[in-house]
């Protein structure tokens, strides 16, 4: 059985550390709350529990048969296999290895495959676990294969592991076991990771490149600023030269001065600043402004909502083709997001329900759809639903990869318009005096006085 290390806090605020046996993470933190212990962490650990040697009848010690014959190197190599140091060495490596989003990938497609091939949970989770070599994410998955035994769903477990497992994730999961078309769900699944896994990607390939150039320019400004502005100075004083730094390399000079000397004001300033935004987006009305301001930013706005509102109309069609109201289907649907304007949106629709009023109108008022797929959720109540949110499904996937396209054509030109600026402002602040240096002219005035 699993052993787990735990800290946790007795109802007096003592804290205590120990081991537990359970067979899964669940059932451990569980039978700690039943003993009024308030769990702070609770990790799977590499100890087994050590069964008493028996020693059987008729059967002689094998170390004693090896004394008396001559077999050094048969012993030298049972010593050998006998040592576990290095063992724990490569364990202790192991249980610290890093899950990445790609072992979530090649896990989520192998349980796909698996279930596609009529495998049940157990049978597939245990062909996995035999087959994955990350130990971290192996000791998971063990996890996640005792809840199953015990009879939960495997969201439940996953929910413990919401490092590991992305919330969205999770709720696809969770979709998928409780309309009981898993196998779908892990297709979807599939399709979020490797979207999500793509776009930043595609992202980090855009912007980490220029974010460097664009740090790289700031540190040639200001260190130009403050060594090669004032050597020219000097150079123009020494020979007594009348001619001047450009006003604007003079200009921020002084700025730069000026921030070396006061430099805990604008810090302070900066800092209040992030603090009072990170509070106020943490208020219930400062969460839903910032949430609903990710649904209307420059840029990124539409695809955000785009994604969002696909994987909603997708958790709806898996209940529709189950069988599932429209209710039950947005009520379950509703688990694939957390933003709080979409939420609010789907809450609205679903009390339209029941006071029989249409649910498609919320989405409508809001603004955030298209008027193409409102429409088209007016013709499906008016003909077959879930023939018609398939191809709503279909479109919003179009529309997705449109705008994606047109993110990356916009997002390189804003992020080169941006570093263009700060180039332009070294080569006036810095460069345009040491060429001025560079051509003379300042020796001739220096001449003629």
């Amino acid at each position: 059985m699993p052993v787990y290390r735990y800290k946790a806090m007795t109802e007096h605020g003592v804290i205590v550390m120990n081991t537990i046996e359970e067979s899964n993470k669940y059932l451990a933190i569980k039978k700690l709350q039943r003993n009024n212990l308030i769990p702070i962490t609770v990790d799977k650990t590499l100890q087994r529990t050590k069964a008493k040697r028996q020693v059987r009848k008729n059967t002689q010690n094998i170390e004693e048969i090896l004394k008396n014959v001559d077999t050094t190197d048969l012993l030298a190599n049972r010593q050998k296999r006998n040592t576990t140091y290095f063992e724990r060495i490569y364990h202790s490596i192991s249980k610290t290895e890093r899950i990445t989003s790609r072992d979530i990938i090649i896990f989520t497609q192998n349980f796909y495959l698996l279930k596609k091939a009529n495998f049940n949970n157990i049978h597939a989770l245990n062909t996995i676990i035999e087959n994955t070599e990350n130990f971290s994410l192996r000791g998971i998955l063990e996890d996640v294969l005792a809840g199953v035994e015990a009879g939960e769903n495997m969201y439940t477990t996953m929910e413990y592991y919401d490092d590991v497992f992305p919330y969205l994730y999770i709720n696809m999961i969770k979709v998928g076991e409780l309309s009981g078309d898993l196998t779908l769900a892990l297709e979807q699944a599939l399709k979020y990771l490797e979207q999500t896994d793509s776009i930043n990607r595609t992202l980090r390939g855009i912007l980490i490149p220029n974010i460097l150039q664009f740090v790289l320019l700031l540190v040639m400004l200001i260190a130009g600023t403050l060594i090669a502005l004032p050597a020219i100075q000097d150079l123009y004083d020494q020979f007594g030269s009348t001619v001047e730094l450009p006003a604007i390399s003079r200009w921020f000079s002084k700025v730069v001065d000026w921030f070396l000397l006061y430099w805990y004001i604008p810090t302070g300033i900066i800092g209040i600043a992030v603090m009072t935004f990170i509070w106020y987006i943490n208020t219930p009305k400062g969460k839903y402004n910032w949430h609903y301001f990710k649904y209307k930013m420059p840029v990124f706005g539409q695809l955000i909502f785009a994604i969002d509102f696909s994987r909603v109309t997708r958790a709806m069609l898996l209940n529709l083709n189950n069988g599932m109201r429209i209710q039950d289907a947005l009520e379950i649907g509703r688990n694939v997001t957390k933003n709080l304007v979409l939420l609010s949106v789907i809450e609205s629709a679903i009390n339209n329900i029941f006071i029989g009023e249409s649910w498609i109108e919320p989405f409508e008022r809001s603004g955030l759809p298209s008027s193409m797929i409102t429409e088209m959720l007016k013709i499906g109540m008016d003909t077959d639903l879930a023939a018609m949110m398939e191809k709503l499904v279909e479109y919003m996937e179009i529309d997705i990869n449109v705008l994606l396209d047109k993110t990356i054509k916009v997002l390189p030109q804003i992020v080169y318009a941006i570093v263009g600026a700060v180039l332009i402002f070294f080569v006036l602040v810095v460069l345009v005096p040491c060429i001025q240096v560079y051509m003379g002219g300042w020796l001739i005035d220096a001449y003629l006085r």
